[in-house]
């Protein structure tokens, strides 16, 4: 597939993993175009690139000379454009299969998990690149460091893959080194239960290298028993001391995390990480736990591995959209993040609590999915109960039509709290005039990051 000077024409070119494929094919030396909804900053991005995009979904924009189209399964099979690629027989692959043979002759490190592993993801790509070994990340994120979802190095045989468990894409994967971080309830729209989703994470650890080793969440028990001892496996966590990698002695100091890591019968202390949230130092325990592992297998000493990793953390500046400030004022703080599962959105207001345990926390949440907010509706409730006021927008449909009796309110009735609203997304600047937080977090993975600038400037004309 990957041969210099072909043609590419991507269906939802501005999806967060597409357009680090897109990116890759482009500099590779290849023609590469494609179709999205609607212009963001990633297609913007994208086009000052030089890869031209077009917003509109007819069947004479697809190019008929197109060697390889390549899809997201969040593009409709009614699409007019996808009609038009199946009519025409072009070459058409999943954006899961593409990346897959992107990497296939890589060592790829591949981070899988109902959430957590697009910041671990880019702690191990940070760190790899920033060290003499090197590496290349497809990250479903924004590395802030490099403002990019896409890293590159000619000279590194290491690649960094966030394994998306969606569609089954990360069994397209062949790891030298896997994580698993947790496995939810969710997607169930593709799994339909939550033991097929089980499966599918035991069928995706096991397409690990003989050679290579996977790390699991020490809770995760009754998996580590199916996947057995076919694997090299490597158990961490936050604090258990049962687990091979995990930290102590954690603490707040002057707007940072300080932390003991424990790793092969060593204790590295005082690590220090200037990333906010008590559970990305669970992230930070993996992450430093892969990047080990490849400095080792490189050759290098205990000393020279924890200095390299000592310093990657310590320079982490994180990924937008997972605990971003926006706003970080004595008057007002305004943080964006990405969750739209009830355990994150748990973890961030957890996080939020310790490090602003004066403040009331007001959230703006954007469920994502008819079925995800109908299967979880219990657990959202719970997990939005923890804020002092939360504001519900409309659900961002993605791929899905509506459900007939699914609307974000069922989420509102279901809540204990009584300081909540329910508002479309023009309602929401005057309340927020009249709520005036002095904490706001906003949350979801759909399209409210695009109104992240006015929600900043509502709260700076406040």
């Amino acid at each position: 597939m990957e041969q210099q000077k072909k043609k590419y024409y991507f269906l939802g070119i501005g999806g967060i993993g597409m357009s680090a494929i897109a990116r890759y094919l482009n500099m590779k030396g290849n023609i590469v175009c494609g179709y999205d909804r609607t212009p963001s900053e990633l297609t913007l991005k994208l086009e000052r690139e030089g890869i031209a995009i077009n917003y509109e979904d007819k069947a004479e924009n697809v190019p008929l000379d197109a060697d390889f189209v390549i899809y997201t399964p969040a593009i409709p099979l009614d699409s007019k454009q996808m009609q038009k690629v199946i009519s025409e027989n072009l070459p058409l692959e999943k954006r899961s299969v593409a990346l897959g043979h992107i990497v296939k002759d890589k060592k790829v490190l591949a981070v899988a998990g109902s959430h957590g592993k697009t910041t671990t993801c880019g702690m191990i790509a940070h760190i790899l690149s920033s060290s003499p070994v090197s590496c290349s990340a497809f990250l479903g994120g924004i590395l802030k460091s490099v403002e990019n979802n896409f890293v590159y190095s000619d000279c590194s045989p290491y690649v960094v893959v966030e394994a998306d468990e969606y569609d089954r894409s990360f069994l397209q994967l062949q790891p030298y080194a896997s994580v698993v971080t947790a496995i939810d309830a969710d997607h169930l729209d593709i799994y339909h239960t939550y033991q097929n989703l089980y499966n599918a994470f035991v069928d995706f650890a096991l397409l690990t290298k003989d050679d290579g080793v996977l790390f699991v969440k020490n809770s995760l028990t009754e998996f580590k028993t199916s996947v057995g001892e076919t694997k090299t496996t490597e158990t961490y966590s936050l604090l258990d001391s049962n687990s091979d990698l995990y930290a102590s002695n954690i603490r707040v100091k002057e707007g940072k995390y300080l932390f003991d890591y424990h790793i092969e019968n060593s204790v590295w202390k005082d690590i220090e990480m200037n990333y906010p949230g008590r559970h990305n130092i669970e992230n930070a325990v993996v992450a430093m736990g892969v990047c080990a592992f490849v400095l080792k297998k490189e050759g290098y000493k205990e000393q020279e591995i924890e200095n390299i990793i000592r310093e990657g953390i310590k320079s982490f500046s994180g990924m937008k959209r997972r605990l971003d400030y926006i706003i970080k004022t004595e008057k007002r703080v305004f943080i964006d993040d990405y969750a739209h599962h009830p355990q994150e959105i748990v973890a961030t207001i957890t996080s939020l609590r310790e490090m602003y345990p004066n403040k009331q926390i007001v959230g703006v949440f954007q469920p994502h999915l008819y079925s995800r907010t109908r299967d979880l509706v219990d657990d959202f409730a719970k997990a939005l109960d923890l804020l002092d006021t939360t504001i519900l927008l409309p659900i961002y449909p993605a791929r899905e039509l509506p459900i007939e009796g699914v609307d974000s309110s069922i989420i509102l009735k279901k809540m204990s709290s009584t300081s909540k609203y329910y508002v479309t997304k023009e309602e929401l600047y005057p309340l927020l005039k009249q709520i005036k937080p002095e904490l706001l977090v906003s949350f979801g993975a759909g399209d409210i990051d695009r109104m992240l600038p006015n929600i900043k400037q509502t709260l700076e004309s406040i």
